[in-house]
């Protein structure tokens, strides 16, 4: 029992460093010794914790500063090769609260997670960080371990079988069916507007396709080998062009778009779209993209934007805006 509480004190001393000090919050050696007692109910004498301390610098390379170097006390620094910065801790924390594709439980017990990686200061400053998202989050607990198990797939070069789920109208009811059990090879993962997608191929079809994860159930690895190959480039060019994550043939399309969507358009279609000023007030964008979800964004900006070409698109929004109206008139 001596021999363990005596292998245990480096761990007490480190943990202790790594959740009580930081820059602003140094410990002296009594401090240290007290916090170690307080936490752990071992009383360590201060030559056992200068020498850990030491140890833990030289041969383990923990960046700690100590009362020599800065004559007030001890503190650990980040290592900003394995250590995440507050910033990015937040940021984490800041996406599995708003994501939706996430279930609710699974993101809370992944913050619990992060927030253990910070000190105490830092956690004070997220304490009252609560979960949610405006759109919902997804019930399907599945999602992370489907990244897992597509990125084995996609590693391995192994074809994927899963259930795909959509919901429908039942009477008054909104229901959940499984729609379609394919058999998928896998390309990439793609994160698009608070939703992961798989990129892929049904046994059967030569084009990309793309899958929610959150409505992939009970997905298996299968032995059956990737036989469709496909090159980063094909890839990329799928993921760029496809607006809104609708699949289905591209064509070019032209719009007159007001300056206040400039920088949407740049970072929403980045390289993919070319980009010219028709004055200080406005510019026109053209593009290779699929038209079903071109004709939403189009729709969302109603005000800021117009189709110019081609023909036959026009003409379609035109049908589609003339229903609208008709329906809001009968309200």
């Amino acid at each position: 029992m001596e021999l363990y509480e005596k292998n245990g004190n480096i761990l007490y001393i480190l943990n202790v460093l790594k959740k009580y000090s930081d820059e602003e919050h140094k410990l002296s050696i009594s401090e240290l010794k007290e916090k170690v007692n307080e936490i752990y109910g071992e009383d360590i004498d201060p030559r056992t914790i200068r020498r850990n301390i030491n140890l833990l610098k030289e041969k383990f390379g923990y960046d700690i500063s100590t009362y020599n170097d800065n004559k007030i006390g001890y503190y650990i620094s980040n290592d900003p090769e394995t250590d995440f910065e507050p910033g990015e801790i937040r940021a984490i924390i800041d996406t599995f609260s708003y994501s939706a594709f996430i279930e609710d439980r699974i993101a809370k017990g992944i913050i619990k997670k992060c927030k253990n990686l910070q000190n105490i200061y830092e956690n004070e400053k997220v304490k009252n960080y609560k979960v949610y998202s405006p759109k919902g989050k997804t019930s399907n607990i599945e999602v992370i371990k489907n990244i897992e198990d597509i990125s084995n797939s996609i590693m391995n070069k192994n074809k994927i079988k899963f259930e795909y789920w959509k919901y429908y109208i039942k009477g008054d009811k909104i229901e959940k069916k499984i729609v379609s059990e394919p058999i998928v090879s896998p390309y990439a993962i793609l994160y698009d507007n608070q939703q992961f997608y798989m990129i892929g191929i049904k046994n059967g079809n030569d084009e990309f396709f793309h899958y929610r994860l959150d409505r992939i159930k009970n997905l298996i690895e299968t032995n059956e080998k990737v036989t469709i190959k496909k090159t980063e480039k094909e890839i990329e060019e799928y993921t760029d062009t496809t607006v809104e994550i609708f699949s289905g043939k591209k064509i070019e399309i032209e719009a007159k778009c007001n300056e206040v969507l400039l920088g949407e358009v740049i970072e929403k279609f980045g390289k993919n779209v070319k980009i010219s000023p028709i004055n200080d007030k406005e510019f026109k964008m053209t593009l290779y993209a699929n038209p079903q979800g071109f004709k939403l964004w189009a729709m969302r900006n109603l005000d800021v934007v117009t189709v110019t070409k081609p023909k036959e698109f026009i003409e379609e929004i035109q049908t589609l805006l003339e229903d609208a109206v008709k329906r809001y008139k009968k309200q």
